[in-house]
């Protein structure tokens, strides 16, 4: 994750985030975690909004067998027209796999994705 975040720092890469994002870090009952996300989360270049489009891909999305959130990460991540959405949730990034041709941009685990363009 740091290679990851330092070339985000570096602005090879661009960090897009999402709102959803950050809901789901206001929730981490640790506070000192919490805390550590919220700094993370300082570091996305951009911050995309749930709007209702967003929402409704992510009632389709949750059809094909995604849990709630993950669905609407990968709705904001489409809506937001990201290269790749990056997670270390290897449920989401199997049932994305399994749906790749209804899901419309790659998931996939950061160390994968280090380890393809390294």
């Amino acid at each position: 994750m740091l290679l990851i975040l330092k070339r985000c720092e570096s602005g090879e890469w661009h960090w897009v985030s999402s709102t959803v994002v950050s809901y789901e870090v206001d929730r981490i009952p640790n506070q000192e975690r919490r805390h550590r996300m919220t700094e993370i989360l300082r570091g996305a270049k951009e911050v995309f909004p749930l709007t209702d489009s967003a929402v409704e891909r992510g009632e389709e999305l949750k059809k094909l067998g995604l849990k709630t959130y993950d669905a609407l990460h990968v709705a904001c991540a489409e809506h937001a027209q990201v290269d790749i959405l990056l997670t270390t949730d290897d449920r989401l990034v199997r049932a994305a796999t399994r749906n790749a041709r209804k899901v419309n941009v790659p998931v996939k685990n950061p160390l994968t994705r280090l380890q393809e363009v390294l």
